[in-house]
């Protein structure tokens, strides 16, 4: 038999006061945008900080139940029966239904545990739970009841309908996307980056991204990864504008003109100048980095707070805190790792100084950077006008 209904379980939605609504239903619209994408037909409901979805034809329980895990908001997902309430003596009768049509070895123990959102329903919650475990028990006599650690938790809740399950499926939690604005994520071929637009994606932030290459000296293929990488991490942040700079004039130039073992720190800079106008004209209010402290000299302390100083927009680092493995984990876990460790050149990996400097000073960073007023101006406003969108 297979499961016709799924209760939505959300979990930090539940403390949001008078504007848990604007959450509810941000998380179901979610949710209908993501069954758009696997077969069958779906309505989704939302009622008294319950979410439903009902399938109203046959669909693949294991594609469902994934398109699930990828909707931030999310709590816990549980496959139930919903049974209208015809009364008490109905209610046993489909208790018992669903423990003989779901459980083929009846080898278990269980609790009962009964939730009445209708509290003019006629017999309390106590009375419900021990006559609905006595008659499983005399029902299904390999059955043992175990109310401290059971094997099954049978839970019944009663509201206008009742709803039955016992199983609760982990989702990935935080806040539905779109619920706390947008920011542009500086997207690179690299692990670190499509990790850091997920973790703010789970906050509830909807994210453009923006990928800075470098041809010839980058190759097709290495846009095409950065391409491939913003559809994964699309699968949890819902779609993404991609915006590909080339920025090849503007690190030829930077090259030319600028101490070399300043060259990372000041390209670094630049980016952020164009992720910031793109933002700007996008309507995002924050760029997003995957940058974790001391992993490379351009992400020492003084180099992150020279990058910070080309832009006034709020700069997020979710994965500031991490080492390499645990990034490794979060990329494994999300589906990007095998994408990320493709062997294609990144224009961060290109011109680069034998000894990058670690501990710039501002001060002479910007001094170098005078060395480029003769036509930086024109060439950041060429890479701008001619950026490649990519929906994704």
């Amino acid at each position: 038999m297979q499961y016709q209904s799924f209760l939505i379980k959300y979990a930090e939605i539940g403390v949001k006061g008078k504007n848990r609504y604007l959450f509810e239903d941000a998380l179901v619209a979610q949710i209908r945008h993501s069954l758009k994408r696997v077969d069958g037909d779906f309505v989704v409901s939302k009622e008294s900080g319950r979410i439903y979805v009902t399938a109203e034809s046959d669909y693949d329980f294991d594609e469902v139940i994934e398109a699930f895990k990828c909707i931030f908001g999310i709590a816990a997902i549980c496959p139930m029966v919903q049974v209208e309430d015809n009364g008490y003596e109905d209610l046993k009768k489909q208790v018992l239904s669903y423990v003989d049509e779901f459980y083929e070895d009846k080898n278990f123990t269980f609790k009962v545990n009964t939730r009445r959102g209708n509290k003019k329903y006629p017999i309390n919650s106590e009375q419900i739970n021990r006559d609905l475990g006595e008659l499983v028990l005399h029902a299904f006599p390999e059955t043992k009841v175990d109310v401290h650690k059971p094997d099954v938790m049978l839970h019944v809740e009663v509201r206008n309908k009742i709803n039955i399950y016992s199983h609760t499926i982990p989702g990935p939690g935080g806040m539905p996307v779109g619920t706390n604005g947008k920011a542009m994520l500086l997207l690179s071929g690299g692990i670190d980056s499509p990790v850091a637009g997920y973790m703010i994606a789970k906050r509830g932030v909807k994210i453009d991204a923006v990928y800075f290459h470098a041809p010839p000296y980058t190759s097709e293929r290495a846009k095409q990864k950065v391409v491939d990488l913003a559809k994964l991490v699309s699968k949890y942040s819902g779609p993404i504008h991609l915006h590909i700079v080339n920025f090849t004039d503007i690190q030829l130039y930077i090259y030319d003109k600028c101490p070399h073992e300043e060259l990372t720190i000041i390209m670094r800079r630049y980016m952020m100048r164009i992720a910031e106008r793109l933002a700007g004209d996008s309507g995002a209010m924050a760029l997003i980095t995957g940058e974790s402290i001391g992993q490379v000299a351009s992400q020492t302390m003084q180099s992150l707070a020279a990058t910070d100083a080309a832009t006034t927009m709020p700069v997020f680092r979710p994965v500031i805190g991490f080492d390499k493995q645990e990034i490794v984990d979060v990329s494994e876990k999300i589906g990007t790792y095998e994408t990320s460790v493709l062997p294609f050149e990144d224009c961060c990996t290109i011109f680069v100084a034998k000894h990058p400097v670690t501990k710039p000073n501002l001060k002479m960073i910007e001094r170098s950077e005078e060395n480029l007023e003769e036509k930086i101006e024109e060439l950041v406003e060429t890479a701008i006008s001619t950026v490649e969108k990519v929906w994704c």
